[in-house]
């Protein structure tokens, strides 16, 4: 009778086990879209051509988030700039982030808030947003740096975009993908 009992409950928790995995596997679904119920924004970043001409700091990497994944257009602009970044503070407050930022690229800017401090892998910055002057857009702009070496990024945010888009613009900065492409470009 014992043997009996023994298989009765590894076969209970098999069928537990079973049914954990395929309530996970059906509710975790597609994590890179937008889910309406809870208004979370998981946007899927698609690569584009660089819409800029070429400057002293080169072209960099343009994605591109559609309305339907960002609750509005959103267009991240990514480039490193070596040698750029002040060796011994990097970009330590708003002034430096405006000075190494990308905003030019998109047109004139007003703040509309303090700065803050970011993480990006290994690396430290800032990041703030900004108004788009005559289009009505917003703009986010961020700056990190290893050593002297910097990565200056920049997401024009359509209207009707919800501001907490930030903390989304930063994880895919610090997914795999990215990490490895600032590695790279940074001679890391």
């Amino acid at each position: 009778m014992r043997l009996t009992s023994k298989f009765t409950a590894i076969g209970a928790a098999a069928a537990l086990f079973c049914a954990v995995a395929a309530v996970w596997m059906l509710r975790s679904g597609d994590l890179t879209r937008a889910t309406a119920a809870t208004g979370q924004i998981r946007p899927v970043w698609t690569e584009t051509e660089w819409p800029f001409g070429v400057d002293p700091w080169g072209k960099g990497k343009a994605f591109r988030c559609n309305a339907n994944d960002c609750d509005g257009e959103v267009q991240l602009y990514v480039r490193a700039k070596l040698g750029f970044c002040n060796c011994t503070t990097g970009v330590a407050d708003d002034t430096d982030l405006e000075q190494m930022g990308d905003l030019a690229l998109i047109g004139k800017t007003t703040p509309i808030g303090a700065g803050r401090e970011i993480v990006v892998g290994p690396m430290q910055g800032r990041s703030r947003a900004y108004r788009v002057e005559g289009n009505g857009n917003a703009a986010l702009s961020f700056a990190f740096n290893q050593r002297c070496d910097m990565v200056a990024a920049t997401a024009l945010v359509g209207r009707g975009v919800p501001g907490s888009l930030e903390p989304a613009v930063l994880a895919f900065l610090n997914s795999d993908r990215m990490l490895k492409w600032a590695e790279i470009a940074l001679g890391l």
